[in-house]
């Protein structure tokens, strides 16, 4: 049940590095041959994205960050879509509850002024449609994991490359 309400999968990688030297390490990687404009780095972060002509509706991109553990560090990596349709299903959700939650005031009202409370009808519609946009992100999670797959190999490669001991 969990799996099934997961929006974004997640996964650690703990290495016997400080988390310095793992970002030092992975940026040096990304300028190979092998891994040029693979990834971009900022900070304790990494994002992986798919090519622009390879990409999808669902292309999803994976973000990397890098911590500091009490034997080394830890890679916290999460797949997740683009951030612009992120941005958009995440926009539907608040507009969807913000509609579901003035329909169940206005409903009240009608109620209490012994009027139909036929704005109602709108919650369970909302729900269906918060409902529909999770099994939407479900579905493209599905397509894309082939991409998702991909897109760990890189992370690994470039852990290779890099010569960190994970």
């Amino acid at each position: 049940m969990i799996k099934f309400l997961r929006l974004q999968p997640s996964f650690t990688i703990d290495t016997s590095m400080p988390a310095k030297s793992v970002i030092e390490r992975m940026r040096l990687a990304f300028k190979s041959p092998e891994l040029q404009g693979m990834a971009v780095a900022a900070s304790m972060c990494v994002d992986y994205k798919i090519e622009q002509q390879h990409r999808r509706f669902w292309s999803p991109h994976l973000s990397v960050q890098v911590s500091d553990t009490e034997a080394g560090s830890r890679l916290h990596c999460r797949f997740a879509p683009r951030p612009e349709i992120w941005t958009m299903f995440m926009a539907i959700y608040f507009v969807v509850l913000i509609l579901m939650f003035a329909a169940s005031i206005y409903g009240y009202v009608q109620w209490w002024m012994g009027d139909t409370p036929w704005t109602l009808v709108a919650i369970p519609i909302g729900a269906a449609t918060i409902a529909g946009l999770h099994v939407a992100s479900l579905v493209g999670q599905n397509l894309s994991t082939d991409q998702m797959i991909l897109l760990r190999d890189r992370l690994e490669r470039t852990l290779t490359v890099a010569e960190v001991a994970t």
